[in-house]
């Protein structure tokens, strides 16, 4: 069973776009290496074709994926979503208890996670104890060195 994966238009779009390529571009590659190896001889001793086989393999299974994937996508409506807690899309500022530090993430599906852009995957440990959570909570994270608190200081979207 599946789970349902929620995204931006942006990112569902970025997911088709790869999913066309590999579709539209990679696939003709594979089928044309394994006819290049094929030509070349013998096959039951013909490494090359194996590794061409092999690679047709891993991409077709890769294309299968993103078509689960693609299946169970949601488009979220931003303008619909309540700001009074933190939910997929939340754009939340916390404040690290330990140490002072603020930081501002913004919870999305895991295929669109970019921790450089701020962008953390609500599957992600922080983003699993940020999900719920309303301005002045205080979010307990389990990390593998213990426990970080955080302080919700702004929910927006």
């Amino acid at each position: 069973m599946s789970k349902v994966s929620y995204y931006t238009p942006e990112g569902l779009k970025k997911l088709r776009d790869e999913l066309n390529q590999l579709k539209d571009v990679e696939r003709p590659k594979a089928s044309q290496a394994i006819a290049e190896a094929r030509d070349k001889g013998d096959l039951s001793e013909n490494a090359e074709y194996d590794a061409a086989k092999e690679a047709q393999g891993m991409l077709e299974m890769k294309i299968s994926k993103m078509e689960e994937t693609l299946a169970n996508a949601r488009v979220i409506d931003e303008s619909q979503l309540d700001t009074s807690k933190v939910l997929a899309l939340s754009t939340v500022k916390i404040k690290n208890q330990t140490n002072g530090m603020e930081m501002t993430y913004t919870l999305v599906a895991e295929s669109e996670a970019d921790l450089k852009s701020g962008k953390i995957s609500v599957n992600s440990p922080i983003g699993q104890g940020l999900l719920g959570k309303s301005v002045g909570d205080i979010a307990e994270i389990k990390v593998p060195n213990g426990v970080m608190k955080f302080d919700i200081i702004e929910i927006t979207r």
